[in-house]
């Protein structure tokens, strides 16, 4: 498996961690953004992309909001992309290794963030 196999595209990380930062569950976020929570949850595993200004709305259910802006191009991914074609297989296993590790303790630290969520909006008041 490769490592961008693991990592969640940028929609799918910026509704997580939006919607975690705000203390909502997929289902409140949903809700929120008059959406299906299997949508929600849909877009945060990278089954399916929103649009733009769906991407928006959702966000803007968790207090948040997109903003874009153009840039100068900048060439570093194509330096690092030919730094990278000169690296050994061993060497691109041990970083694909070394950030696997890295996107499994991302993973547990969200479900668990997801937990705690869950249980404070169980507990009684």
């Amino acid at each position: 498996m490769e490592l961008k196999d693991l990592m969640p595209s940028p929609a799918a990380g910026l509704l997580r961690y939006a919607r975690l930062k705000a203390g909502l569950s997929q289902a409140d976020m949903a809700h929120r953004a008059g959406i299906a929570r299997t949508m929600v949850s849909a877009y945060e595993r990278d089954l399916r992309q929103p649009t733009l200004p769906t991407l928006s709305r959702l966000l803007k259910a968790t207090g948040y909001e997109l903003r874009m802006h153009l840039e100068p191009y900048d060439d570093h991914d194509d330096v690092l992309a030919v730094l990278e074609e000169r690296r050994s297989p061993e060497e691109r296993q041990a970083w694909n290794d070394y950030q696997s590790k890295r996107v499994a303790a991302a993973k547990a630290r969200d479900q668990a963030a997801a937990r705690s969520v869950r249980r404070r909006r169980a507990a009684p008041n």
